[in-house]
């Protein structure tokens, strides 16, 4: 969750409410659509990590206050998105019962080889856990010394794993002025090798690799007035690191609400496509939004 003074929210989200209407994405020949999510529930909303099924039906997503909630996509003969139902929000779980308080700010989410393993801000609480099943307690991972030095509200939102079960994450917004630090578990143990190029404009809030073994970077922009911009950056992954970057989408302040969740896989025609979950924070006047593009071939 991307945390502003309330004044400079309410000046953002009204901005993103103005220009809904009449915005077009910036860079937008692979738009597909978008589509509001409500419920009345009041625990729906403030989503910010996301899982899509191969076929692009079934979804996973957690919200920053450690709920998650698991559901199906209908589509039109177009593919687009023309409903979604879903089981009510329900918490995560450790050892000692609900995760509360500065345990609680769940943000990315990864699922892989039958476990689901999610990425967590909050004051001295930079961590993944790793669940066998969402309604049973998850365990921590180990913590390499790096994560009790990023930012409270600034650390681990982006999160994915790749086709051999390596988990990588990021900072949203590590201290300094270098490139992005990249996390890497893999055989029960951390290295930070790899890196990916900052832009000064965008901090990245969410991760997958697709179906052509990618890695795909959401990232977002604050504008205040004018509301959030986002973005999505991929890199092919080598012995050499991070390379060959293309930006596949990239949405004009006030386009959409504020993306943070991305999922990326293969639709009926072959295409990559890329499905992002907006993070409505709770507040009456942003929206839960599911927003779809198609990766540039």
């Amino acid at each position: 969750m991307q945390k502003r003074p309330r004044l400079a929210l309410i000046a953002g989200v009204c901005g993103v409410m103005a220009l809904h209407s009449s915005a077009a994405p910036l860079f937008s020949p692979t738009f597909i659509d978008s589509f509001v999510w409500n419920r009345a529930n009041p625990l729906h909303g403030g989503f910010s990590g996301l899982e899509i099924s191969d076929d692009g039906l079934g979804f996973t997503t957690i919200s920053d206050r450690a709920t998650w909630v698991a559901g199906q996509i209908t589509r039109d003969a177009q593919g687009r998105i023309a409903g979604i139902t879903a089981t009510d929000p329900a918490p995560l779980h450790d050892q000692n019962g609900p995760l509360k308080g500065f345990r609680a700010d769940t943000e990315g989410l990864a699922v892989a080889q039958g476990h689901t393993f999610i990425s967590f801000e909050g004051r001295g609480m930079a961590r993944l856990m790793v669940f066998t099943a969402l309604d049973q307690p998850g365990t921590d991972l180990p913590r390499p010394p790096d994560f009790a030095t990023f930012r409270q509200n600034a650390s681990l939102e982006a999160l994915a794993i790749d086709a051999n079960g390596t988990l990588y994450t990021l900072p949203e917004s590590p201290r300094g002025t270098g490139p992005l630090p990249v996390y890497r578990f893999q055989n029960g143990s951390w290295d930070h090798a790899l890196t990916l190029p900052r832009d000064a404009g965008f901090d990245p809030v969410g991760a997958d690799f697709g179906p052509d073994g990618r890695f795909y970077l959401l990232e977002r922009g604050f504008h205040g007035i004018m509301g959030f911009s986002s973005r999505v950056r991929s890199f092919a992954l080598g012995p050499q690191g991070f390379a060959d970057a293309r930006t596949d989408m990239q949405s004009a302040p006030g386009t959409h609400d504020n993306l943070e969740g991305l999922a990326v896989w293969r639709d009926a025609r072959g295409d990559i496509r890329l499905t992002m979950i907006s993070d409505d924070n709770f507040f009456w006047p942003q929206r839960t939004e599911l927003v779809e593009y198609r990766a540039l071939p």
